[in-house]
């Protein structure tokens, strides 16, 4: 087992430079990550053994494992460098490392940690049908082997134990549970034609950053339906982009559903091919999430063999899809996905899938614009900006119909002026200039400043999504459905929410004002822009652009200054 030497030829690395990426891409994305994955676990056990602070506990030496494990890479090489390159298997061995380097923590003791070498190696031996006899942790009475299941195996009541693995013509028994027999939780898989994922809620590194206690789903079923029901639509509407993603994807680790049009998605450069996701409130749903993290992957892939920004700097930006101020290499991760997001919705239809495309290309191409010639971007960076850049340029007048247009326009005006609300702080000295300046009638016209503006992270009193989910769900079933929505079936919405999405403007426009009149409240402040929008106002635009400089101003002049008035003395 030996890493390589890697070269991506010319017309992939200008696929995945555009965003794409076909099979033959991929393939080579996916031998950068073999050779990454096995420096990763020789590194891991070098370190090991090399630290005077990781005992072996109840288990074999480390150093057994290995062996156990080059054993079965040279009875069935193939499978075993499959198992290798489980998400899982990436995710433990990245997690233990740092473990053994003193840079992370964890609650089980460290023995544990590097010992699931032992439950990889038993896994090997098991695809290689080796006679074998070794031993692996038990974590909260599991013991797991990856990519094939875990069983609950009998222990004194501890949290952490061993538990023996015994391989014996071709059967396998974990503690007193003989593997694919009653007692055992053998993986699921979601099946569809050209593509195959595992469902994994077993295996404790399955969560991409802290281990986790295994946690069976009672059933897969709506899982198994809806990936049925989704992998068509991305072979249809992309045949290229899906056998991509079948090669590439390997699992799906589900999480509980979470709120309507709130679906929860992650991945991590550690677990190539692991989405771990909430369930689906549809097909097409998840179809996007798949797309989305297939994109994080691809790129995290990429960013292993190429230099795309230089690290450190403490500048942070705009990420339309983040309720947080983001780093540069967290924003590119994010329009790369959110590229291939916008691509997806580009084929859709219906108003719900116009509005996502609209929404998308429109946030995406701004996220773009944010971070092009910053200064960290590495030559190759810049040219992954710039490619994304005219690709979604190109892409902003295609029509989409006027319901949906509109609505995205509202979600996007609404996230971008919520988060400088929250987020940017306004330059002192213009700040009290301006309020000098308006005191009085207030009948004056006044320049707001262009420069000076900084970007402090600060704590929110709800996403910054919100109103995004109602608009969503006024498209999905009509806007008079909101008139009987609870308020309490929107996770952080008010009525003047309602009110405001649901065509009462002036409603809105009250409580908004209201809510300012006591006291600071940057979702008043973007709230009442958008009212005001609807209303044809022209304060609007000013507290839409700039609502952090406006609510500083209002501060300054004191709690019961007109909102609607002090916007429109100012002009940019």
């Amino acid at each position: 087992m030996e890493a390589q030497h890697h070269r991506l030829g010319g017309a992939e690395y200008h696929e995945l430079l555009r965003g794409e990426g076909g099979p033959g891409a991929v393939a080579l994305l996916g031998a950068g990550e073999r050779s990454w994955r096995l420096l990763l676990l020789r590194a891991l056990v070098d370190a090991a053994d090399a630290s005077q602070d990781a005992p072996v506990g109840p288990l074999p030496a480390l150093s057994d494992g290995w062996q156990l494990l080059t054993r079965a890479w040279r009875t069935a090489p193939a499978e075993v460098e499959r198992l290798l390159l489980y998400p899982a298997v990436g995710t433990w061995a990245a997690h233990a490392l740092r473990r053994v380097r003193g840079t992370a923590r964890g609650d089980s003791p460290l023995w544990v940690e590097t010992g699931h070498l032992h439950a990889v190696a038993a896994s090997a031996a098991a695809l290689a049908g080796l006679d074998f006899r070794t031993a692996v942790p038990v974590r909260d009475g599991w013991a797991v082997l990856p990519g094939l299941g875990g069983a609950e195996v009998t222990h004194s009541g501890c949290r952490w134990a061993a538990t023996e693995v015994v391989g014996a013509a071709g059967a396998v028994r974990v503690g007193p549970v003989r593997v694919a027999a009653e007692g055992w939780r053998g993986l699921r898989e979601l099946r569809a034609d050209g593509c195959t994922l595992l469902l994994d809620d077993i295996d404790p590194y399955r969560g991409l950053r802290e281990p986790r206690t295994p946690d069976p789903l009672d059933s897969a079923d709506r899982w198994e339906s809806l990936f049925a029901e989704a992998w068509p639509l991305l072979v249809r509407d992309d045949p290229e982009v899906a056998r991509a993603m079948g090669a590439g994807l390997r699992s799906v680790v589900p999480l509980p559903r979470s709120e309507r049009y709130r679906p929860h998605s992650a991945s991590s450069g550690d677990a190539f091919g692991a989405v771990v996701a909430t369930e689906p409130d549809d097909a097409e749903q998840f179809a996007c999430t798949l797309v989305h993290e297939f994109q994080h992957h691809k790129l995290g892939a990429f960013m292993h063999l190429f230099t795309l920004y230089e690290d450190g700097g403490k500048d942070r930006y705009y990420a339309p899809w983040r309720d947080d101020p983001r780093p540069l290499g967290g924003l590119l991760q994010g329009v790369y996905a959110f590229f291939g997001v916008t691509r997806f919705w580009r084929r859709r239809q219906g108003d719900l899938g116009r509005f996502e495309y609209a929404l998308w290309r429109e946030q995406t191409l701004i996220a773009l614009r944010g971070i092009h010639g910053a200064e960290r971007l590495t030559r190759m960076g810049s040219d992954l900006v710039d490619e994304l850049t005219r690709c979604l340029a190109s892409w902003q007048d295609e029509p989409v119909g006027s319901r949906a247009r509109e609505a995205a326009a509202v979600a996007a005006a609404d996230h971008r002026a919520t988060w400088r609300a929250y987020h940017v702080r306004p330059q002192a000295d213009a700040v009290a200039d301006a309020a000098d300046a308006c005191g009085g009638a207030r009948r004056f016209s006044v320049e707001l400043p262009t420069a000076g503006d900084t970007i402090v992270p600060a704590a929110l009193r709800r996403g910054l999504d919100t109103r995004a989910v109602l608009l969503r769900r006024s498209l999905a079933d009509d806007a008079s459905a909101l008139r009987g929505l609870a308020v309490e079936a929107v996770e952080g919405a008010c009525p003047e929410d309602l009110a405001l999405v649901g065509g009462d403007h002036e409603t809105a426009r009250t409580r908004f004002t209201e809510r300012i009149l006591h006291g600071p409240d940057p979702e008043a402040w973007s709230g009442l822009g958008l009212a005001l929008r609807a209303q044809g106002h022209p304060a609007a635009d000013v507290l839409l652009r700039r609502p952090e400089f406006v609510m500083a101003v209002h501060a300054a002049l004191g709690g019961d200054t007109d909102p609607v008035q002090l916007a429109a003395v100012f002009r940019h």
